[in-house]
C-alpha cells in the first residue's frame, strides 16, 4: 500500500479537529463512525486495551468472527508454552533414512518423516538437505529395492475440517504430512516461447503437464494451473507475454510422503544407486486412539523406531515459529499444531487443539470466545472473539517467553505480511501484529505503541466483506486514530 501517506492525510486532519474542545465525540464514537463509512455488508469486531486491561474501544467484543490466519497466533503461542527450548536444534524433528531387509536381496530405503517442516530438496541446499540422506544411502549400498516414504509418526490427516476443497490444488491448501519436503509445493516454471506458441516449461516430472497456454505478443500475462484432487495431471491455460520474465507457479501436493520418496529415488539414481523397486508410502490411518475424547486418559505408547542409517538435525524451532507468523506459512503452522499435540498424545489435530485449550484456560480466555479446527486458519469453522484474543495477548506479555513470541509477529511497514501496510503513518515500526485474510475476511491482532508510548493490545476483525470493500483500510485508520488519541 504505497499510497498510505496520502490515504491517511484526511485522517490526520480529523485527529487535529478531534483535539479541539468543540469536538464532543468519544473515541469509541469516532472509531464507530469511521467503520460505518465503509457502508453496509461488513461486520466489525474491535477491542483495544491498555496494560492494565482497561478497554479503550470495544465493538462487538464477544461476537465470534472467522479469524483466518489469526489462528496461527494460538498455535505459535502454544508451542512457546509447551516446548521446553525452542532455541535448541530440533533434534527430534529431523527426517531420517534407514535400510530394511525384505528378502528380495537388495534392501528397501525408508525415508522417515519426524514432523519437521523444513526439509529441503533445493539444488543449492546447505542445511537440512534431502541430498545428505541420499549421500548416506549411496555410501552404504549401490543397489536398493523399494524407496518408501514413511509419515506414520502422525495420523494421516492431510487436510483439516472446514478447509475449502478448491484450495487443495494450491500452495495454500497443500497436504499436511510428518514427511514434508519443500513446503509440500511443486514448482512449475513457465518461460515464454515465440508468439503463438505454447510457453516452455521447466519442472521436475512428478506431475504430467497438459500445456494449453499460449505466448502472446501483447496483452497480459495470466496463467492458470488446474488439477483435480488426487490427480497427477495439471492443465495449464492462459497467456504469457513474449517479453515476460519466467513465471513460477507453486502447486499443492496431495501425498507429500510419496513425493518426498520420489525425489529421494531420483537423487539416489543421480548417485549411481540402482533402484529396482517402486516408490511406496506408509501412512497411519486416523483412528479412535487419535481422538482424546475417545481414547481415555492417555494414548497408547508409540512403538520404538529402528535406529536410522542417518538423521538430519534441523535449525531451532524458534526460526520456524517466526516464519509461521511473519510469512503466515500454512503448512508449517499445521505441522506445529500437530507437534504440540504429539507432546500429549498421538500428534493428531485434536491433540494439538487440546494443547491450545490448556493454554487458553491458563490465560483466562473463556471457552465460548474461541474455537478452532485447524492450525493455519484455512478452516471456515474457526472462530475468535476480539475480547478473548486481547486477553490472550495480555497474558502472553506476562510469560517468560512473551517478548520472544512478540518478535515473531510482522512489524508494520517493515517486514512480513505487514511490510507494505502503515507506511508513512504514526504506526510504522510501532505495530506488531498477525494478519489474516480469507474469503470475505480480514483480521489483525497484536500490539501497538500509542503516541504516549504506552503499549496497547488489540484485536480487529472484519467479516462478510463485499468484494472490493474498504474494510482493511478502515480498520487500519481506526487503529491509527486510537494510537494517536492515547
Amino acid at each position: 500500500m504505497t499510497r498510505a501517506p496520502r490515504r491517511h492525510a484526511a485522517l490526520f486532519a480529523a485527529l487535529q479537529f478531534a483535539a479541539s474542545p468543540a469536538f464532543a465525540q468519544t473515541l469509541q464514537e469516532r472509531v464507530e463512525a469511521r467503520l460505518a463509512e465503509v457502508g453496509p455488508g461488513p461486520r466489525f469486531g474491535l477491542v483495544v486495551a491498555d496494560a492494565d486491561g482497561r478497554e479503550l474501544v470495544a465493538i462487538q467484543p464477544d461476537t465470534r468472527f472467522v479469524p483466518a490466519s489469526n489462528t496461527k497466533m494460538l498455535v505459535t503461542a502454544a508451542a512457546f508454552a509447551a516446548i521446553v527450548d525452542v532455541h535448541a536444534p530440533d533434534a527430534e524433528g529431523g527426517a531420517a533414512v534407514r535400510l530394511e531387509e525384505n528378502g528380495a536381496g537388495a534392501p528397501d530405503v525408508v525415508l522417515v518423516g519426524n514432523g519437521d517442516a523444513r526439509l529441503s530438496g533445493a539444488a543449492d541446499c546447505v542445511s537440512n538437505c534431502l541430498a545428505a540422506l541420499a549421500d548416506a544411502v549411496a555410501s552404504r549400498t549401490r543397489t536398493v529395492n523399494h524407496v518408501v516414504g514413511d509419515d506414520s509418526l502422525l495420523p494421516d490427516e492431510r487436510w483439516s475440517l472446514g478447509m475449502s476443497w478448491n484450495n487443495i490444488q494450491s500452495r495454500y491448501g497443500t497436504a499436511i504430512s510428518a514427511l514434508t519436503l519443500d513446503d509440500n509445493e511443486f514448482a512449475l516454471r513457465v518461460l515464454p516461447g515465440a508468439p503463438g506458441d505454447p510457453p516452455r516449461l521447466d519442472f521436475l516430472p512428478y506431475y504430467e503437464i497438459d500445456n494449453r497456454a499460449r505466448t502472446v505478443a501483447g496483452g497480459e500475462t495470466r496463467l492458470v494451473a488446474d488439477r483435480m484432487p488426487g490427480s497427477l495431471r495439471v492443465r495449464l491455460t492462459g497467456t504469457i507475454r513474449a517479453d515476460a520474465a519466467p513465471q513460477t507457479l507453486q502447486l499443492g501436493i496431495d501425498d507429500p510422503a510419496h513425493h518426498a520418496a520420489w525425489r529421494l529415488r531420483n537423487l539416489l539414481a543421480e548417485r549411481g544407486v540402482r533402484v529396482g523397486g517402486e516408490v511406496m508410502v506408509r501412512h497411519r490411518p486416523l483412528g479412535p486412539a487419535d481422538d482424546p475424547a475417545r481414547r481415555g486418559a492417555a494414548p497408547p505408547p508409540r512403538p520404538p523406531r529402528p535406529e536410522p542409517l542417518a538423521r538430519l538435525t534441523p535449525p531451532p524451532l524458534a526460526e520456524d515459529l517466526a516464519r509461521i507468523n511473519k510469512a503466515s506459512q500454512n503448512v508449517h503452522s499445521e505441522l506445529m499444531l500437530r507437534r504440540v499435540g504429539l507432546l500429549r498424545g498421538s500428534g493428531s489435530t485434536a491433540d494439538g487443539i487440546v494443547a491450545v485449550a490448556a493454554m487458553m484456560e491458563d490465560a483466562g480466555v473463556p471457552r465460548a470466545s474461541w474455537d478452532i479446527s485447524d492450525g493455519s486458519g484455512m478452516s471456515t469453522y474457526n472462530r475468535l472473539a476480539p475480547r478473548g484474543v486481547v486477553r490472550l495477548l495480555r497474558w502472553i506479555e506476562g510469560q517468560p517467553w512473551g517478548e520472544q513470541w512478540r518478535a515473531t509477529l510482522p512489524v508494520a511497514g517493515v517486514d512480513g505480511t505487514l511490510a507494505r501496510r502503515f507506511r508513512g503513518t504514526p504506526l510504522e515500526g510501532r505495530l506488531f501484529a498477525k494478519t489474516g485474510t480469507l474469503n470475505a475476511t480480514f483480521a489483525l491482532s497484536g500490539y501497538m505503541t500509542a503516541r504516549s508510548g504506552r503499549i496497547l493490545a488489540f484485536s480487529a476483525f472484519a467479516n462478510d466483506v463485499p468484494e472490493g470493500g474498504a474494510a482493511t483500510a478502515a480498520l487500519d485508520e481506526a487503529l491509527i486514530l486510537i494510537a494517536e488519541a492515547n
